[in-house]
């Protein structure tokens, strides 16, 4: 069986750095807000050319404390609208629901995934605020067309960068385009620790401590509460399993592209529509996504030869259970086609290139 992504043996790569690191903690008998986050911190804002980095417990909590710190700056109130594509992962919506602002969902870019600024601008409303441009399978969304309507309507951009840790356009990586970027580093993403740990980069001062604030149960000052905060911090053990993958992500990018680009050369089933790739280093590949209209039977005809898929995702948000009448939006057509016919492939950086050229083989073969 080829898996979908082999964590054991990625991590297995670094196991003595991990373990030293890890080490390294449990010695130092600190294990939250120490010097092991504040090493990561830096050297992921440097990395993604931000002034400040904040870590916090996961990937949805960056998201909703980005928003929640907007509204304690006076930036945003309860009721406004921020537009985000309707074929994103639900956090991205359950983080604005949480903050009582409402999503506008809105059409994405059939061949990219991502958002269309023509669509952002025709969305626009008087109470449209936020911006929320999802990253999404790890290709930068058109991020210099979405400022410019950004800057022009005054509305805050907040990227959500979940899947695209190191992709960059015009030299500009994601999370420094916006005013602000949640990451996420679940395990399996291009950046992952070993657990849940999640981060937000701006290059805004006054952001960056009001979140910090905020995840730590709304304080400053110890024991002294200006918020109505939660406990969302990315402890040391992650920080230092993180500080030590950090180092190899340009080396994860490299060989995920390679594997993609092997896709895209060998890939010749006509039943097989295959992704579109705006720019070679705007996308990092933390998913290669295939679509076919006989997606469930290729699903099967994949396992019965060995090869494991994933479907991300197949109910979009607004359908479900969670979201059931509590959203009011236009007709979807193309979101709903996008998720009865994607199907993400293998691309684990540590398949061997007979693994590949083998699915390649094998989907060139399906009927």
């Amino acid at each position: 069986m080829i898996p979908f992504l082999n964590l054991k043996k990625i991590n297995a790569q670094y196991s003595d750095d991990l373990k030293e690191a890890c080490s390294r903690v449990i010695d130092s008998g600190w294990y939250l807000m120490g010097q092991e986050l504040k090493t990561f911190e830096n050297d992921f804002a440097n990395y993604c050319d931000t002034d400040f980095s904040v870590g916090v417990a996961n990937g949805l909590d960056a998201l909703t404390l980005t928003l929640r710190a907007w509204k304690e700056l006076g930036k945003l109130n309860d009721g406004d609208e921020v537009i985000v594509q309707a074929n994103t992962y639900i956090a991205s919506v359950l983080a604005i629901t949480e903050n009582n602002l409402i999503p506008v969902l809105v059409e994405a870019n059939e061949l990219t995934f991502n958002l269309c600024p023509e669509v952002v601008r025709k969305a626009i409303t008087r109470k449209t605020k936020v911006i929320l441009p999802v990253h999404l399978y790890g290709q930068l969304s058109p991020m210099a067309e979405l400022m410019v309507i950004a800057d022009e309507y005054n509305l805050l951009v907040l990227e959500d960068c979940a899947q695209a840790h190191g992709a960059i356009i015009d030299g500009k990586k994601a999370g420094s385009w916006g005013h602000a970027g949640a990451f996420s580093f679940y395990p399996g993403k291009n950046l992952g620790a070993l657990g849940d740990a999640g981060a937000v980069t701006t290059s805004n001062e006054v952001l960056a401590k009001t979140i910090r604030a905020l995840g730590n149960y709304g304080s400053y000052k110890r024991y002294e509460n200006t918020y109505q905060g939660v406990n969302s911090r990315l402890d040391e053990i992650q920080a230092a399993m993180l500080s030590v993958k950090l180092k190899h992500l340009s080396g994860q990018i490299t060989a995920r592209r390679k594997i993609a680009n092997t896709y895209l050369d060998g890939i010749s089933n006509p039943a097989i529509i295959l992704p579109k790739v705006e720019k070679q280093e705007g996308h990092v590949w933390h998913l290669f996504v295939i679509k076919s209209f006989k997606r469930n039977e290729l699903s099967r005809y994949l396992l019965d030869a060995g090869i494991e898929t994933i479907i991300h995702y197949p109910i979009a948000p607004h359908n479900q259970d969670a979201y059931s009448g509590k959203i009011s939006h236009a007709e979807l057509p193309l979101t709903e086609k996008l998720h009865d016919t994607v199907l993400s492939l293998p691309i684990d950086p540590t398949m061997s290139i007979d693994d590949v050229n083998y699915i390649i083989e094998t989907i060139n073969g399906f009927e």
